[in-house]
């Protein structure tokens, strides 16, 4: 049941948090230098064709997005205990602030700046993310890219078609971020093109919303729970 999980666990944030990575991908690729940030495989890929072609210097670029998607993860591993002690809000909530104010300020980026910035600062908060949010109503979940649900997508079929039915909300789950994200691309879309940069501030509907309802469970309907580690971690 629902009510067994805490509210950052729950299907209704990790479907907002895959409607904003399939935003901040559309982003990054539309008016931003024409890459994702999302996730780090094309970064590998990249930088294991410019070694091959000797192209060490442009190697050497790639490394800059890996860093920052890696120091995401290590920060994110950091923060979390230690803001846990405090017994006032969880790391979980306190990021989604954290990304909200750093959406803002990527809005006042100028169009003329370089993409890098922009894309090293969403390498870093998606890291983050995908990092701190990991299962949502005990079923393994990404926020920031595809190819786990689409893979999760594919098992659940054929076990629910082997009768196993068990695997119905596993695969109506997968199926629904896989649709949010491609949405959440299409916002992006749209929004960017007719806004430029402060297009990304589209993000800030549903994180604002994911904000108050994680501020609400942890300050009034989770309050004895503050301690409660979220499954996955």
């Amino acid at each position: 049941m629902d009510d067994e999980y805490l509210e950052c666990e729950k299907n209704w944030l990790f479907t907002l948090l895959m409607f904003v990575g399939g935003y901040y991908g559309t982003f990054t690729y539309s008016i931003r230098g024409g890459v994702f940030c999302n996730a780090q495989t094309a970064n590998f890929v990249l930088c294991a064709l410019a070694i091959g072609n000797m192209q060490f210097q442009k190697a050497a670029y790639y490394l800059i997005p890996m860093s920052a998607y890696l120091l995401g993860t290590i920060v994110s591993e950091v923060i979390a205990k230690p803001l846990k002690k405090l017994h006032m809000i969880r790391w979980d909530t306190l990021l989604i602030l954290i990304e909200m104010i750093v959406v803002i300020i990527l809005g006042f980026i100028p169009e003329k700046a370089p993409y890098q910035i922009t894309q090293i600062i969403i390498n870093f908060i998606c890291s983050m993310q995908y990092n701190t949010f990991r299962q949502a109503n005990g079923i393994p979940m990404a926020t920031t890219f595809c190819t786990n649900h689409l893979r999760q997508f594919g098992v659940a079929i054929v076990k629910t078609l082997k009768g196993h039915n068990e695997y119905n909300e596993r695969l109506i789950s997968h199926l629904r971020m896989l649709l949010v994200f491609v949405l959440g691309g299409i916002s992006g879309t749209i929004l960017c093109k007719q806004f430029l940069g402060k297009g990304i501030w589209g993000v800030l509907i549903p994180l604002g919303v994911a904000f108050l309802r994680l501020v609400y469970a942890d300050r009034k309907k989770e309050r004895a729970l503050i301690d409660q580690i979220p499954r996955g971690h």
